[in-house]
């Protein structure tokens, strides 16, 4: 080649010169991989196979619904819970409330302990005297009387009856007319209740000794 001879690259301009570079460049490169062969190129690197791989993503998963499994058992846990405090609330306000009701009747009839007591003294001392008021007041009476029983309540028998403390309160006592009534309710100053088999009043007794 003669000194003034210019080779094919130094008759390029700067600007060609680096474009023929990058073309050169471009066709020597290897063809680009597919995002999954870049995937699995990556994972031999690291020393992983395709298999491990799909067996983490599997382990992931179960743990996963391991995770949502164990959520899913609390959230029933809860409400089974809550279900059984509200089903509990729910009996316990039904039962105060019956026994509200209950109280509030039982203390009505209790206040009314005092009339009957008075109702019959009052029968009895016009039976003595042979008023001619005393069938009407012992219509009256009685028919006070089946009122309340109709709502529960009930005499108690004291008189001839064993002295019993769990009924009867003993005022005092006195010599019993025979051996058979030692012991036992001679006389009754004071009648005793039930209401619906529960002692709301003692009577108030004369023992036989």
């Amino acid at each position: 080649m003669k000194n003034n001879e210019k080779s094919p690259l130094e008759e390029l301009s700067g600007e060609e010169l680096l474009n023929k570079i990058d073309e050169e460049t471009k066709s020597d490169a290897p063809a680009p991989e597919t995002a999954a062969e870049h995937d699995e190129g990556l994972l031999k690197k690291l020393g992983f196979s395709k298999k491990d791989k799909h067996r983490r993503e599997n382990e992931e998963l179960h743990k996963s619904l391991a995770d949502e499994k164990q959520r899913a058992d609390e959230l029933n846990d809860k409400y089974l819970r809550l279900y059984a405090e509200f089903d509990n609330f729910r009996k316990r306000t039904l039962k105060e409330r019956m026994e509200l009701i209950k109280t509030a009747g039982e203390d009505v009839i209790v206040s009314l302990l005092p009339v009957l007591d008075d109702f019959g003294r009052s029968v009895k001392q016009m039976e003595a005297t042979n008023d001619p008021m005393t069938e009407g007041v012992k219509l009256i009476f009685q028919k006070l009387m089946t009122t309340l029983e109709k709502r529960g309540l009930k005499p108690m028998k004291s008189i001839g009856e064993d002295f019993n403390p769990d009924f009867h309160e003993a005022i005092t006592e006195i010599a019993a007319a025979d051996e058979s009534m030692k012991g036992k309710v001679v006389d009754e100053i004071e009648a005793g209740y039930f209401l619906n088999d529960k002692i709301i009043r003692h009577a108030k007794v004369v023992v036989g000794k």
